[in-house]
């Protein structure tokens, strides 16, 4: 039974999503950084449904030797952090401890079971509207859902195990047969709409949607993702596109890349677009606005870079 909680990254996810697990009554600890001291004075505040709720976790930690091992570590760094899994992850683990990864794209489940192990590693697409507006606190738009799926072998329970905690906390959650294909479904909005609102100029989701040639581009990058999906083998309906669309029209949102592209940060440029386009191009799938746009996101991203 999970009972302790350590959350790793405290942005946007990381501080909804461990919030609400605090809100639920478990044991949360919080390994963070630049954040560290405003945490553990003036704890965590999120704002959602119109109002604010003002919590305390158990412990925020610099080190993640001062937490030890607990029995689920929420993984909600941006996945350019993932070279220092092989640092944080380790002390926190136990014989029994899973491991969830909120990270958005491709290829990031698997840099965290390199680390903690594929036998405990779950792998969960948020699909939430949620930003970080100031240190320790986040505001909720959207509640949505989060789906859950173990990255190897026979589920045994791993992302049920995982899922419970979400439901617990006041989130709706599901499991799925497989990871791969919740992870493409979601790149059926991240790609276009999270490449977009940087390329244009800094728009919002709905603005992106309100010039008929941007429509256009949304469509096409969505229906290259989703013949690349089908050559993996994972079907994704036309209706699913369509509902994307819908949705985001009345959506004013700044995803996390443009948010990230404004303050200066490394972009999540590699598993949103970059492994995504390789895997076209060996599976022989034309992608030319995924390539496009990767190039694009790739010279913007630059003076970040330097």
């Amino acid at each position: 039974m999970i009972k302790t909680v350590a959350v790793v990254g405290a942005g946007a996810l990381g501080l909804y999503y461990g919030g609400r697990m605090v809100l639920a009554g478990y044991d949360v600890a919080y390994l963070a950084r630049s954040d560290r001291e405003i945490l553990r004075t003036d704890g965590i505040a999120l704002d959602w449904a119109g109002e604010t709720r003002r919590l305390r976790p158990s412990r925020v930690a610099g080190e993640p030797g001062e937490i030890g091992p607990v029995d689920l570590v929420v993984v909600a760094l941006k996945a350019t952090a993932n070279g220092e899994l092989s640092c944080l992850l380790p002390p926190l683990l136990g014989p029994g401890t899973l491991v969830v990864n909120l990270q958005n794209g491709l290829g990031v489940d698997e840099a965290v079971a390199a680390v903690a192990g594929a036998e405990r590693t779950v792998g969960c697409l948020c699909f939430v509207g949620v930003n970080r507006t100031a240190p320790g606190r986040a505001i909720c738009l959207t509640e949505g859902y989060v789906e859950l799926g173990a990255f190897a072998g026979p589920s045994a329970g791993r992302a049920e195990a995982v899922a419970e905690v979400f439901t617990l906390a006041g989130v709706r959650a599901k499991v799925a047969a497989s990871l791969s294909a919740v992870r493409w479904r979601k790149l059926v909005w991240n790609v276009p709409f999270n490449g977009l609102t940087v390329t244009e100029g800094g728009l919002t989701s709905d603005e992106v949607l309100r010039d008929s040639v941007r429509e256009a581009r949304v469509r096409a990058l969505m229906r290259e993702v989703q013949a690349t999906a089908r050559a993996e083998g994972v079907e994704i309906e036309d209706a699913f596109l369509e509902q994307n669309v819908r949705i985001t029209r009345d959506m004013a949102y700044r995803p996390s890349t443009l948010l990230d592209f404004l303050d200066g940060r490394p972009l999540e440029l590699d598993p949103i677009w970059g492994e995504p386009l390789r895997r076209a191009r060996r599976l022989g799938v034309p992608v030319p606005e995924l390539a496009r746009l990767h190039a694009q996101l790739t010279a913007k991203a630059a003076p970040a870079r330097g």
